[in-house]
């Protein structure tokens, strides 16, 4: 769970405290500076300072603290989509996972679903829970984010991670004909049905339409 600046502060000791006050006043310093003029066309190579500070947040606040410091520094920059697109390709996975936190937080429309996209593709489970958090809830369309779901039990990452679960697989018929035949392939291989495909799957079957914006499906 994401920390705020006022719990990070209680926790990091001065030092700590003093390098989130700088990187927070260059991540500040680039968003006004933003606002002032547009931002030329972004070089995939090029970095402002603040997202050097990123990729360094877990050595100077501790790998506990690291994801709540990398997502303050991304809403304080307001982050643009070259810049968060840049974090994700070139970063770790613990770098990658922050981004994937925080696209909720930022005015990126859907501009950001290749990276959610990207990261449910993965076979790192950290990346497919954060995936599948506020942003995916928003902007998936109802085909990619039954997949989401089912990837989740496929790699058994707990669907708790899934937001807004129960609303948008409330009455999804489609959900609980992929969950029926995902249960039955199991049982017939021998293997035990995850409690995790019943809880679904009882969102599934309850009336009433999911309230997610409605996409076009597929034929």
């Amino acid at each position: 769970m994401l920390k705020s600046r006022k719990e990070l502060d209680a926790e990091l000791d001065g030092s700590a405290r003093a390098w989130l006050d700088e990187a927070l006043a260059e991540a500040a310093h680039d968003a006004a500076a933003a606002s002032d003029a547009p931002r030329p066309e972004a070089s995939p190579y090029a970095s402002p300072p603040w997202e050097l500070r990123y990729a360094a947040a877990g050595r100077h606040c501790g790998p506990e603290h690291a994801d709540s410091v990398r997502s303050l520094l991304l809403v304080e920059a307001r982050a643009s989509l070259p810049s968060v697109t840049r974090l994700y390709e070139q970063g770790t996975a613990a770098e990658r996972r922050a981004v994937l936190l925080t696209l909720h937080l930022l005015d990126l429309g859907d501009t950001a679903l290749p990276l959610v996209e990207d990261a449910l593709r993965a076979n790192d489970t950290r990346l497919v829970a954060a995936a599948v958090g506020p942003y995916a809830a928003d902007h998936l369309d109802a085909h990619a984010w039954r997949h989401a779901v089912l990837k989740c039990l496929f790699t058994e990452v707990p669907v708790a991670a899934v937001a807004r679960l129960a609303d948008r697989a409330r009455g999804d018929a489609e959900l609980a004909r992929m969950l029926g035949d995902f249960a039955a392939e199991r049982t017939a291989a021998g293997r035990t049905v995850p409690e995790d495909l019943r809880t679904v799957l009882g969102h599934a079957r309850r009336t009433g339409a999911p309230t997610a914006p409605a996409p076009t499906e597929e034929s």
